[in-house]
């Protein structure tokens, strides 16, 4: 059995995972593909694709042109860049893997920290042998505003309250029992806009949410606001937001994810010097990793065993 794990940007997916178990002929790839005919060429010859989350894409297009592909893994209990009714039709079984959302909510709060107290700057300073060269911002008494509260918009509202933040969410399904329930205000989409300080998407990615956020939604934040995102770089319109950030009509970006990821070294949002940016490192835990890679073994030797695990329908 030939196996290919996909997208491990920093060389540790063989540390995770007992794959020695396999007894299979394993090849680690670190980069992304080019695009799709890349990808068709490079992966031809495998039996096992494991991929990381969404960072490689696997439409039909692609997977028809796969044969000799047998089990598809993912990382994490779903991926919307995998068409799994493809993958079935091809006689590809899909699986996934397990997965931590704390991380990711802690991750929010870094960013938060960091855009409120001007961090990379500060570190940039004192690196560079300088000292002071901001005023930062307080959180306690402001206003937190939530897009989506899930498992992850629910974990970062508690961590709000905990900071002596008030509370507020908007996503189209919610309730006001259900932001009760967690001591949130539900309030209307523009009222979320308008009243945050620090607003912070915590949505999927679907159809119904991609381009949610855009130039009207954005025009009705505070000067001083901060607007965090560690969801999908595609819920917010990437345009709108680099408009908005170059005017300084909201004080800073603190983004994880982009629309096109890897970030292109010349995309024009690293220029600027009021956004935080990180590289899609919200989820990137040891105990994620150990997760998704010891899943990821499991499932393999259970496809080999004739008895799939965790299969996507």
């Amino acid at each position: 059995m030939k196996i290919a794990i996909l997208d491990d940007y920093q060389s540790v997916a063989l540390t995770y995972g007992d794959w020695a178990s396999l007894n299979a002929e394993i090849e680690v790839f670190t980069e992304a593909f080019a695009d799709a005919d890349e990808l068709v060429e490079r992966l031809g010859g495998f039996d096992v694709l494991v991929a990381m989350r969404e960072r490689t894409r696997f439409p039909s297009a692609v997977l028809d042109r796969l044969p000799e592909l047998k089990l598809l893994v993912s990382t994490g209990p779903r991926n919307a860049a995998i068409d799994v009714a493809a993958a079935n039709r091809n006689g590809v079984v899909v699986c996934g893997t397990g997965y931590l959302g704390q991380p990711t909510a802690e991750h929010t709060w870094a960013l938060i920290l960091a855009a409120a107290r001007s961090l990379p700057a500060e570190f940039d300073s004192v690196r560079t042998g300088g000292w002071q060269v901001g005023v930062g911002t307080m959180l306690h008494g402001k206003t937190l505003g939530l897009v989506g509260l899930g498992r992850l918009g629910s974990s970062a509202a508690k961590i709000g309250q905990a900071f002596g933040m008030k509370t507020i969410a908007w996503s189209q399904n919610l309730t006001a029992e259900k932001a009760t329930e967690h001591g949130v205000e539900a309030v209307s989409k523009e009222e979320l806009f308008a009243r945050s300080d620090v607003l912070s998407i915590h949505l999927v990615l679907s159809g119904r949410t991609r381009g949610l956020i855009g130039a009207a939604e954005l025009a009705l934040m505070k000067p001083d606001a901060i607007l965090v995102n560690t969801s999908r770089g595609p819920i917010v319109d990437e345009d709108a937001l680099l408009d908005v950030v170059r005017r300084k009509a909201i004080a800073c970006a603190a983004l994880d994810v982009f629309a096109t990821e890897p970030l292109p070294a010349d995309h024009p949002v690293r220029t600027l010097d009021n956004v935080v940016l990180t590289p899609h490192i919200g989820f990137v835990t040891r105990e994620v990793y150990e997760i998704f890679y010891g899943d990821a073994v499991e499932n393999i030797a259970a496809y080999q065993a004739g008895k799939p695990l965790r299969v996507m329908e």
